[in-house]
């Protein structure tokens, strides 16, 4: 009798465990339905994966800083990374056809795109940033331009804003050309792309530095369907969460060595 009522109880357990699981497993499915996912219990982002070295392919892999936070954004809201690629002309289209959740690509929130989309808090900052070469303690400011010899993209915002600055203004067809003119010391210094310039500091090893703050600023966020406020609410708890403990800086400093959430 004793071992029956053993065995009884032990398949009550089981029985109690099992409904505990289902119960678990129907609050998750639940969850995931609220965020309107087009592929269940994953999160599927997009990008170009043309953009290194925040997005682009590396053996037929898509890789990258956007690809690694996507895929830390996903880990935390319980979700399996799922990124994919489409042409940028068309990614704002994509992401409104739903064939994807999100877009994790460099996207700058801007007035007109939140006219299509809903954008979350930003995951970095960027914009127009000035550079000099390394050692150069004569500039620190925009104010110390003026009269100096600054090069930036032909017909660019960055040479608008050049020539408020000074009346010696170089016209370049690259942001890499002016800015190893710059490292040459053929210049005094480059406005370009806050990105751009530390990238080419770390991948060609150019001797430049960042001095000042940003000339204006670049808001890069990510961007979901219009209405879905659960979406962007989970993304913008997992982007806040990264930065609190540490590991957005981790990934920053991977790519940039240095944290691009910070000014």
């Amino acid at each position: 009798m004793r071992k029956f009522a053993m065995i009884l109880a032990a398949m009550m357990l089981i029985v109690l465990s099992a409904c505990g699981n289902k119960e678990t497993g129907g609050a998750e499915k639940a969850a995931t339905q609220k965020l309107d996912l087009v592929k269940e219990g994953s999160l599927t982002f997009s990008m170009t994966g043309m953009y290194p070295p925040l997005n682009f392919k590396k053996d037929g892999k898509l890789t990258g800083f956007d690809v690694e936070i996507g895929t830390e954004i996903a880990k935390r809201i319980g979700l399996k990374a799922n990124p994919v690629t489409n042409q940028w002309e068309t990614i704002i289209q994509g992401l409104k056809a739903k064939k994807y959740d999100a877009i994790i690509g460099s996207m700058t929130a801007t007035p007109e795109r939140d006219k299509q989309v809903d954008f979350t808090n930003p995951y970095y900052l960027s914009g127009a940033q000035i550079f000099v070469a390394e050692g150069n303690a004569e500039i620190k400011s925009k104010e110390d331009l003026k009269g100096k010899t600054i090069g930036v993209i032909q017909a660019s915002t960055w040479k608008d804003m050049a020539d408020e600055l000074s009346d010696n203004v170089k016209g370049y067809p690259t942001d890499i050309n002016a800015l190893q003119d710059l490292a040459l010391g053929r210049l005094d210094a480059v406005i370009t792309d806050k990105i751009v310039g530390v990238n080419a500091k770390n991948e060609k090893g150019l001797q430049i530095q960042a001095v000042g703050e940003l000339l204006n600023e670049d808001r890069v966020s990510v961007a979901v369907n219009e209405g879905n406020k659960e979406l962007a609410g989970k993304i913008n708890e997992a982007i806040q969460s990264m930065i609190d403990d540490g590991t957005y800086e981790k990934i920053s400093m991977k790519w940039f060595n240095t944290n691009i959430m910070e000014k």
